[in-house]
């Protein structure tokens, strides 16, 4: 009997070889390849007479003959899930879901299942990490938002991926989840669930039977510490849309971000907030970040970023004191700390601020991360705020980018930034003033558009 070939692969990449290195040549990460017996299948070994055979299996078809039909996509009944999946599920996809342990996942999937199921479609929950009675009994906490779950919505426990796909052959669902891949084995590869090549190995099989059979399936997969998902990186790649859960687990929101998706957008979000009925849609995120926002308080600007094509207004928060030390403290929460500490150089540079003799805080109220650049207007003006002590009007916004002259730089959306601050009910708007001069000669907004070409314009706003 051969002897199974010993092989190499990158956790980070995928890159596979016969011995191991203490760096990836693919993707320069240290310590990264790990080691995984390759399957006894003896795949590219075949005889002549097979490789003749697949050769003429494989026919291309002319570009022009293929059907420009749209894809065929189902709701889930879950707004904020088929915004984030590009309008709905489409069918036959290889769908991935990662996050933290407990931020909701499979409330979330088990949330969708029922409502697909309500709608007459038949799912397959398999779960290699939970008991069908405990499935049953999250089931019973959240029937009281969903109702009685319909008899269309089998539950299956079980990690041997051979007797999964058994189950979808009998059962023919048109959904599948995996609840998580990193709990799936196969018997051929010869190596403990969870490694390189089972996930590897079992998501390719999925993605097969999926195709094939034009059933969607959902992947959970759990998460490293650096917050990628565990397993090989060619994980991401192999898979039709990616998706990951935020947010901390002492916060009642959390955030469905899509970083991957070949049927929609990538920017996209969906807000939820965690109750004890489970996760509850967030249909207006600004009006929920804004909850709580003080009034007539120094340090404190509202601000709009766009998330996908969604803007959200959030409150930035400075606080600036005299510091104690001989080095001032710096600290950024829900936003980047290099481009804070960017920022206050631009104001000590050009207004002349004594800023490296004081302790810096700036914060995102809210527990949101934000990194666009159309923030920055918004953390000098509560930056200026603080210093100051004096309050900025709370009934304007303020967004644009900040150039390192002192300059205010346009930034894209600027219509439906303004349109977001109209609607709940904002007064005038800080922006960039060419973009102020390009939507006032349009003459849809009907809100004060207050145009500022530096950061020296900023004083007079506060009172």
């Amino acid at each position: 009997m051969a002897k199974d070939k010993i092989t190499f692969f990158c956790k980070e990449c995928g890159y596979e070889s016969a011995k191991w290195m203490g760096q990836c040549p693919g993707c320069r990460s240290w310590g990264t390849l790990v080691e995984a017996p390759s399957s006894a299948s003896g795949r590219g070994k075949g005889s002549g007479g097979a490789k003749s055979v697949l050769a003429g299996a494989a026919k291309p078809e002319r570009l022009s003959e293929i059907s420009r039909e749209e894809e065929d996509r189902t709701l889930t009944g879950i707004g904020e899930l088929d915004r984030v999946l590009g309008g709905g599920i489409v069918r036959g996809s290889l769908i991935l879901v990662g996050g933290d342990p407990g931020i909701g996942k499979s409330t979330l999937l088990l949330q969708m299942c029922g409502r697909l199921a309500s709608q007459g479609h038949k799912i397959l929950y398999v779960s290699g990490e939970e008991s069908l009675r405990q499935i049953r009994m999250r089931a019973d906490r959240l029937a009281g938002s969903l109702g009685t779950f319909a008899d269309d919505l089998l539950l299956l426990s079980e990690t041997n991926l051979d007797l999964v796909v058994g189950a979808m052959e009998r059962e023919q669902p048109e959904y599948v989840i995996i609840d998580s891949i990193q709990t799936m084995y196969k018997d051929e590869v010869a190596s403990a669930p969870g490694s390189v090549s089972q996930v590897r190995e079992c998501t390719s099989v999925l993605l097969q039977e999926g195709k094939s059979r034009n059933i969607s399936i959902f992947i959970v997969g759990h998460v490293t510490k650096e917050g990628t998902v565990a397993g090989p990186r060619m994980l991401e790649h192999m898979v039709d849309t990616v998706l990951y859960f935020e947010g901390e687990n002492q916060a009642a929101y959390r955030i469905l971000r899509g970083v991957k998706n070949r049927f929609g957008s990538t920017n996209e979000i969906g807000v939820f907030e965690m109750r004890s009925e489970g996760l509850v849609e967030i249909l207006n995120p600004s009006e929920y970040m804004l909850q709580g926002k003080p009034e007539g308080e120094s340090g404190s600007v509202v601000a709009c970023s766009m998330e996908g094509t969604r803007p959200i207004l959030v409150e930035v928060q400075a606080l600036i004191c005299q510091t104690s030390f001989n080095m001032p403290r710096r600290t950024a929460a829900g936003t980047d700390y290099n481009r804070v500490n960017l920022l206050m150089a631009v104001l000590e540079k050009r207004l002349g601020l004594p800023l490296n003799t004081y302790d810096a805080y700036v914060n995102v109220a809210g527990g949101m991360r934000i990194s666009e650049p159309a923030m920055d207007l918004a953390i000098v003006l509560a930056i200026l705020s603080s210093y100051s002590n004096k309050a900025v009007d709370e009934h304007c916004i303020a967004f644009g980018e900040v150039g390192l002259t002192g300059e205010i730089r346009a930034v894209p959306m600027a219509e439906q930034r303004v349109a977001e601050a109209e609607k709940l009910g904002f007064e005038r708007v800080l922006l960039p003033k060419s973009t102020a001069d390009f939507l006032k000669k349009q003459g849809k907004a009907k809100i004060e558009l207050v145009g500022l070409s530096h950061v020296r314009e900023l004083a007079v706003w506060l009172r």
